[in-house]
């Protein structure tokens, strides 16, 4: 007997294995891509989870049109456990995303970022592997296109829109009080007013510049907070599919036990 959860459920799992094909594309062609610590550290999580998503599929598959009950039962076993997981991240992610937002300076057009304003969470996980993130930050071009312009005139790089982590990577926070020289090459005051330990800590070097900053720390803080944010929004709607996805494999996995029961009365 045609059973339509049962053909809807393995309609939907090709779909997922389908999208898992360039998951797993994805993943291997960073690998081979890599040339920062950054690609580096992405490559084996979207591997992973691209080869998730075609197993997940397949028992899903396999279970639904074969009408194996025990890979069916599987299946939704893990089903549940993700939808609980991403409940779980989701709610999370936006906790911990509340706080923290770039603080407008007068007559400027960028922000500038403290590292107090993030969560207490974010701050420990950035500051526990600063050493691998400044070193990705250093190879990257964030400050390339600060540092090649040399002759930008004083006004126009202070109304300059310059993102979170250029604000906090690539020059010295305004309460410095150091003179504009170059988007990259600042004087330091004769006596230094200011209490920030950045002041201290940036240097003209282009190798260098402000990546140990805690303005920089905030800066990849505020990106973070911005995309976790986006992700906490597209986790919403994914949850909402898994939740439909499950639903029709409790369904399918019910007509599973009905039909081995109608095979063994009536063999």
């Amino acid at each position: 007997m045609v059973r339509v959860s049962n053909n809807l459920l393995g309609i939907l799992n090709i779909v997922t294995l389908l999208l898992s094909i360039p998951i797993i594309g994805g993943g291997i062609w960073l690998s081979r891509q890599a040339n920062t610590e950054c690609e580096r550290f992405l490559e084996r999580p979207v591997i992973a989870l691209g080869v998730f998503i075609l197993i997940v599929s397949l028992a899903g598959i396999v279970g639904s049109c074969c009408r194996v009950t025990w890979l069916l039962w599987l299946y939704l076993f893990v089903m549940f456990l993700l939808i609980l997981l991403l409940f779980c991240f989701t709610i999370f992610a936006f906790v911990i995303t509340n706080r923290g937002a770039g603080q407008a300076i007068s007559g400027r057009g960028y922000k500038e970022y403290r590292l107090g304003d993030y969560s207490n969470w974010l701050q420990r996980r950035v500051n526990e592997n600063w050493g691998r993130i400044s070193s990705c930050l250093g190879q990257s071009r964030i400050c390339r296109s600060l540092v090649n312009a040399g002759s930008t005139p004083v006004e126009q790089f202070y109304a300059s829109h310059l993102s979170a982590l250029q604000s906090g990577c690539c020059k010295p926070p305004d309460s410095c009080g150091f003179t504009y020289v170059s988007p990259t090459n600042w004087t330091p005051p004769q006596t230094l007013n200011s209490t920030n330990t950045d002041c201290t800590t940036w240097r003209n070097d282009s190798t260098i510049l402000c990546y140990t900053c805690n303005s920089c720390k905030a800066g990849l803080l505020d990106n973070i907070r911005s995309d976790w944010r986006r992700v906490a929004f597209v986790n919403i709607i994914f949850l909402i599919f898994l939740i439909i996805v499950y639903s029709v494999g409790c369904c399918a996995f019910r007509n599973n036990r009905e039909d081995n029961e109608w095979k063994r009365r009536y063999p």
